[in-house]
């Protein structure tokens, strides 16, 4: 597959093929997910390339047992919320309420309550609130109302920091459909039990660089995120932003680069963008001689719109309109703060953009066990491969990278909000 965007020479690595090794599990912190990383230093090393792995810690747990029954012995199907802490053995049992929202949670008094929460995300204002009111248990939950139980995965959704610096609420989590019947009955008493192990553990990321030839002390990063959620192979999220820079570092160790190009393959991105803010706090002496973040997080679905959200400088939003314009390749950017590892090195500075090719709603799904192989396909994978090789070889060779190296105060703004540093006022 071929479509040379104005590069001469350019051919396919066959990266695509490389989406078969990593077609499994890769949690953060688990030992699969050494597994992959060690393939991918040993796939870069086949090209010749010097990579290395970077351990850094993380918070790991193990569930050894969870559940939730109602005042008349029913079990309903749940999952424990990892290092939400445990239970004693015989579990907690209390009045069960549902809190709406943080307005609701105001009203009611929730001291000794198993409190039921409509989300697998709970807002940390919320979590707050239900800390500071001493709720006895939580109950959180996913998946739609609409959907078979059997096709909603059970989502062991894993505390922040940000939660658990107000503390620790025991909790497990149902799927909606269960939620729903349970306010329908009316459920007056329930009875909560989570026990797990919760210790630090080590994710790693893998680091591999490509020397430069003129500016060797100027650096551009491209990252991608190669760690699933527990219950998905991950193959769309984000193996294929995995192979992808493995597709981009092949062809930039062949062409040689101007400027010094270092590709890292970040764990632990589903647990918080853990690998990049490792990565950015163990090298923040160096971020100085960084100009440009890539960031590849999504691609290769059949249906599907590539985007390119900018975390810098507005004339970086207006050279990918102009670039895909001028090569027939049809790409929305947009100035924001894009969910995944671009972020923490605009945090620290470094202007970045992610690249994504976006599935509408009834596309390919992400954070599901559907999210396998036979949803992607090698024609638009290389097609956006191909751009941002164009897109990269353009700003890695120029006599002067044409991006500011400052991040604009209404982008810095959005990252405070983003990172839970701020509240957003409108």
């Amino acid at each position: 597959i071929k479509f040379n965007f104005g590069v001469k020479n350019m051919k396919n690595y066959n990266s695509f093929e490389l989406l078969n090794k990593m077609e499994y599990v890769r949690t953060g912190g688990s030992p699969s997910e050494l597994i992959c990383a060690n393939m991918l230093k040993e796939e870069c090393e086949k090209l010749g390339v010097e990579a290395t792995i970077e351990a850094f810690e993380v918070d790991g747990y193990e569930i050894k047992c969870a559940s939730l029954v109602l005042d008349n012995g029913e079990q309903v199907d749940c999952c424990g919320v990892g290092m939400s802490g445990s239970t004693p053995e015989e579990g907690l049992t209390g009045e069960f309420v549902y809190v709406t929202s943080l307005a609701d949670a105001k009203l009611q008094e929730l001291e000794g309550k198993i409190v039921l929460v409509h989300s697998k995300l709970v807002n940390v204002k919320l979590y707050k609130e239900l800390c500071d009111k001493k709720a006895l248990g939580l109950v959180l939950c996913c998946g739609s109302v609409y959907e078979p139980k059997e096709n909603v995965d059970l989502d062991p959704y894993q505390y922040r920091d940000r939660h658990l610096v107000n503390g620790k609420i025991p909790a497990v989590c149902i799927r909606m459909k269960d939620a729903e019947e349970l306010l329908r009955k009316d459920v007056k008493t329930v009875t909560l039990t989570v026990i797990q192990d919760e210790a630090k553990v080590n994710s790693h990321n893998v680091v591999a660089t490509v020397p430069g030839t003129v500016k060797p002390n100027e650096v551009v990063c491209f990252s991608a995120h190669y760690d699933s959620v527990s219950y998905s192979k991950g193959m769309y999220d984000n193996a294929t932003g995995s192979t992808c820079i493995y597709e981009l570092m092949a062809y930039f160790n062949e062409h040689k680069p101007n400027r010094t190009l270092k590709f890292i393959w970040c764990g632990s991105e589903e647990m918080g963008l853990l690998g990049s803010k490792a990565y950015t706090e163990a090298h923040k002496e160096e971020l100085k001689d960084y100009k440009l973040n890539i960031n590849v997080d999504m691609i290769g679905v059949t249906i599907g719109e590539d985007i390119a959200c900018c975390t810098c400088d507005n004339s970086l939003v207006n050279f990918i309109k102009y670039l895909g314009c001028e090569v027939g390749f049809a790409i929305t950017p947009r100035q924001g703060v894009y969910s995944s590892d671009s972020t923490p090195f605009a945090d620290k500075g470094v202007p970045a953009v992610s690249f994504a090719r976006i599935a509408p709603q009834g596309g390919a799904q992400i954070h599901s066990h559907r999210d396998v192989k036979d949803f992607l396909e090698p024609v638009n994978y290389y097609k956006t491969c191909e751009f941002i090789e164009l897109f990269a070889s353009r700003l890695i060779n120029s006599v002067v990278v044409p991006v500011e190296n400052v991040i604009p105060d209404n982008v810095k703004n959005d990252i405070d909000i983003y990172l839970g540093r701020k509240e957003r006022t409108k």
